[in-house]
């Protein structure tokens, strides 16, 4: 097994219900919480979503132990095949139980973990999951053997606003970092923010960084926390850094997808990484002003732009090679860098641009014609590495833009 460990606060996912309760008959061996929060029951378990990140479309229970889950997205396709689901499981005793996953849409793709606290997550073994394909779409069937207590199956680990507010609480003690908030999003939850840099310097170069626009990608976020992390490093690099340049951290510019466990959208039913230009919605929009204001402060100067995601595999994706930016010659020079880092690992690039379609990184090049890149991990990536790159790619940015001149 492969054990996954996540500074979250496993209270935030252990909050008591408001949902429909079932016959009290059909439970009652199992706990008042469990029935008060259960969307799918019997006299051996209840399956509940009621903890941020929760999420699946409907559930029954057979046999007692057989569970039968369906996954849907929050809006009708076309979607991103991003099929999140995040559940709870109570057992009333000990017991082996048999879970089903199937989609409306687009099939099985994260493979499961479990965690018994919402901190410490476990892959579940090979033998455990099969795969299997139906009427087209791929489904998964998990056989486990519970030892009676209450357990979280998710697509991923599950990194909530309280996961952030934890990250950020221990960020901001350092005395160059200062915490606020970007504003709220369109069901009022706040979008944290991060400045970091030497109060006692002054920094006219400002670097933007942004994550979670898709509630799902989770090991872009996974990264995103040792990058910020290097940037307030006690060393000679970081130091040197800060007091040249102010970065602006946006870690979670998506929270309401976040907590209600979508596939992609922001709650206006809209992919947030298609709408920088348009700015439709809240959530980009407060971007959108930040860096105008970023532009528009003779004191600040808009130099890199970083969107933190996931794909299935571990890619760059840049701005096509023959566009020219300021500072020239950033974004070749930050990866050749580091590339050389991390020397038993391939570094992937794929450069493309594409106006109009209201991407982060092209609507900023377009702008502001600064460099632009979106930084994405694979679902599955070793987390140990995820860290060990997103602690490469901090410091060959940092050394990179300290020998880079803007034109």
């Amino acid at each position: 097994m492969r054990t996954l460990f996540l500074a979250s606060l496993a209270g935030s996912l252990l909050l008591a219900s408001c949902a429909t309760p079932h016959d009290a008959t059909s439970v009652a061996s199992l706990p008042a919480s469990a029935l008060k929060s259960a969307r799918c029951a019997s006299n051996l378990l209840a399956v509940d979503t009621d903890f941020p990140a929760g999420a699946l479309a409907s559930c029954t229970v057979s046999d007692g132990t057989n569970i039968a889950i369906t996954i849907a997205p929050e809006d009708e396709p076309p979607i991103n095949p991003s099929p999140w689901y995040a559940f709870r499981v109570t057992p009333a005793a000990p017991t082996e139980m048999k879970l089903s996953l199937s989609y409306t849409e687009h099939g099985h793709r994260y493979w499961p973990k479990i965690s018994y606290d919402g901190v410490t997550w476990t892959y579940l073994d090979q033998g455990q999951v099969k795969v299997s394909e139906l009427a087209g779409s791929k489904m998964a069937r998990i056989a486990l053997e519970s030892d009676g207590r209450p357990f979280f199956i998710s697509a991923q680990e599950i990194v909530v606003p309280a996961t952030y507010d934890k990250w950020l609480g221990k960020l901001e003690r350092h005395a160059d970092a200062s915490r606020s908030v970007l504003g709220q999003s369109a069901e009022g939850r706040d979008i944290p923010l991060l400045t970091i840099a030497d109060p006692f310097s002054q920094q006219r170069e400002s670097i933007v960084l942004v994550g979670r626009q898709h509630p799902p990608e989770v090991s872009g976020a996974l990264a995103m926390f040792p990058f910020v992390e290097e940037l307030l490093a006690d060393n000679d690099l970081a130091r040197r850094f800060r007091a040249r340049f102010q970065t602006v951290v946006v870690p979670m510019l998506n929270p309401d997808g976040v907590v209600r466990g979508h596939w992609r959208h922001a709650t206006g039913g809209v992919d947030l990484n298609r709408d920088w230009g348009k700015f439709c919605q809240p959530e980009t929009r407060l971007m959108g002003d930040m860096i105008a204001a970023i532009e528009a402060d003779p004191a600040r100067n808009l130099t890199f732009f970083l969107d933190f995601h996931s794909t299935q595999k571990d890619v760059v994706y840049t701005l096509s090679k023959d566009i020219e930016t300021d500072p020239p010659g950033f974004t070749d020079a930050w990866l050749a860098d580091y590339q050389a880092r991390v020397p038993n690992y391939e570094v992937v690039e794929e450069p493309g641009y594409s106006a109009g379609r209201g991407v982060s990184k092209n609507w900023i090049y377009d702008e502001y014609g600064v460099p632009t890149a979106t930084f994405e991990l694979g679902d599955e990536t070793d987390r140990e590495l995820v860290k060990t790159l997103g602690t490469a790619a901090a410091r060959a940015m940092m050394k990179t833009l300290l020998e880079t001149e803007s034109e």
